[in-house]
């Protein structure tokens, strides 16, 4: 299993590679300094948009997952956000705003 960064590392740092880029990126929502999941939610059009959460393998590698395999309506990603804030409190949740739908996310 790889070493693990503190969220709020990468958070900063996933809001710089993001800007940096020329798209628009935010916290939406602060979560545990230290080990809070991070979800990703990219919009791309004015009614669409698409998500993704941080998991990890069957190895403990890290990896993104894509509920919803693409891009679909903003409220189905916002309901999924949801659902997992009210499973996870300390989850965070950026937004980003890309006209190509960039993810910009490490992998």
């Amino acid at each position: 299993m790889e070493p693990r960064l503190k969220s709020h590392i990468r958070v900063g740092a996933h809001i710089r590679r993001a800007q940096a880029g020329g798209a628009f990126a935010t916290i939406a929502r602060r979560g545990d300094e230290d080990a809070g999941v991070v979800l990703v939610k990219i919009f791309q059009t004015r009614d669409a948009a698409r998500v993704l959460f941080e998991a990890r393998d069957e190895f403990g590698n890290h990896i993104w997952r894509d509920p919803f395999e693409g891009v679909t309506d903003e409220a189905s990603v916002d309901k999924f956000i949801e659902k997992e804030i009210n499973l996870d409190p300390d989850v965070w949740v950026l937004e980003i705003e890309d006209r190509d739908g960039r993810s910009f996310l490490e992998t």
